[in-house]
């Protein structure tokens, strides 16, 4: 019989001291979620805060990576990945990156409305606006909020360029946008997969579909005409290295059009986290997925220099790079990203335009 899917990632819920905020005690709600029943202890609700910003475009100079500016409708994510190097940031919020970040939610539902009013600004630029960089656009919540179907709406309507990187088939649900969309070379979509091993899977990201599910996902994007590609990110040293190749042959067969990877990375309150999960599902293994994690990060639990923080590097690093390389050309995942179309876009036409 298979093992239970685990409620959540983290096993922890520290608070962060990095911002040096008051210690806050646990309030009444959280007290009576964490009693027990019978001796068993409750499932964590999830919670979700309505969050009103005062914009939605957030824009970075990063040199490596392949965008500029991206939208993330949510903060936190209920898929509950051990590894996401967002965790930190419900520091921010006097969260803890651990299981509050997994299950108290902000949603904006604002984003379309600012969406709008910032692509009608007088002198904006047209560059393709990034999903799924920080949180995941369709993660559990999204099948009620619907924020990221309403960004795309206005996406559509304006011919406005956009990707889309998640862990979820749930964004079959937009394909009747996404393949318009694809049909004017303004959309290419990536599936997250790390794993194809069902238990390792339900444990490295507890919320997240099923590996053959992205899969399907894959194949139904790709019939559909959307250029789709698959991302083995991270990769996880004596954990999920060894499928690199399974995984993309898997991804050939499904018919993505490339690949790429990233390994691990442990940014601030991740590493902790990481650790803590490491000695509860994998204790046998724990110190050697830490060493040579470090072997990756120049002797680090993290690198978080430009350009060294998504590839790693020494000989664990070239070795991984190597693999990789090899197993796309065998299995032809070695293309280029196509460019997305800059040229179509029009400005919004008032606060409620038609699609076209």
């Amino acid at each position: 019989m298979p093992a239970a899917r685990p409620h959540r990632g983290a096993t922890i819920n520290s608070q962060s001291s990095r911002f040096v905020l008051p210690e806050r005690a646990a309030d009444g709600d959280w007290l009576d979620q964490c009693e027990s029943i019978d001796g068993a202890p409750q499932p964590l609700r999830t919670t979700v805060t309505v969050e009103r910003a005062r914009s939605i475009i957030t824009r970075n100079q990063s040199p490596d990576v392949g965008f500029d500016r991206s939208i993330n409708p949510y903060r936190g994510c209920e898929h509950g990945c051990i590894y996401c190097f967002a965790r930190p940031s419900h520091a921010y919020h006097d969260l803890s990156p651990g299981l509050d970040f997994e299950s108290r939610l902000f949603a904006k539902p604002d984003a379309p409305d600012l969406l709008r009013k910032e692509l009608t600004k007088p002198g904006y630029t047209v560059a393709p606006i990034a999903f799924g960089t920080n949180t995941d656009p369709y993660q559990p919540i999204e099948s009620e909020w619907r924020i990221t179907r309403g960004c795309l709406e206005v996406l559509a309507e304006t011919r406005h360029p956009l990707t889309i990187t998640t862990k979820s088939d749930r964004v079959l649900g937009d394909i009747d946008l996404i393949a318009r969309m694809a049909s004017d070379q303004l959309v290419s979509v990536a599936l997250s997969i790390t794993s194809l091993d069902p238990r390792i899977a339900m444990t490295l990201e507890p919320r997240a579909p099923a590996p053959h599910r992205r899969l399907a996902a894959v194949r139904a994007l790709t019939a559909a005409g959307v250029p789709t590609y698959v991302s083995i990110a991270p990769v996880i040293p004596a954990i999920t290295d060894h499928e690199i190749e399974h995984i993309l042959e898997a991804a050939a067969e499904a018919g993505a059009k490339a690949a790429f990877f990233i390994p691990v990375r442990l940014p601030w309150e991740v590493a902790p986290l990481f650790k803590a999960w490491l000695e509860a599902h994998f204790p046998d293994r724990a110190g050697k997925v830490m060493a040579t994690i470090a072997a990756l990060r120049d002797g680090r639990e993290n690198d978080p220099g430009f350009f060294t923080r998504m590839r790693g590097s020494g000989p664990w690093a070239d070795l991984l790079r190597t693999r990789f390389t090899i197993a796309c050309r065998k299995h032809g995942l070695d293309q280029k990203r196509i460019a997305l179309r800059t040229d179509l876009f029009r400005p919004p036409s008032g606060p409620q335009g038609e699609l076209f």
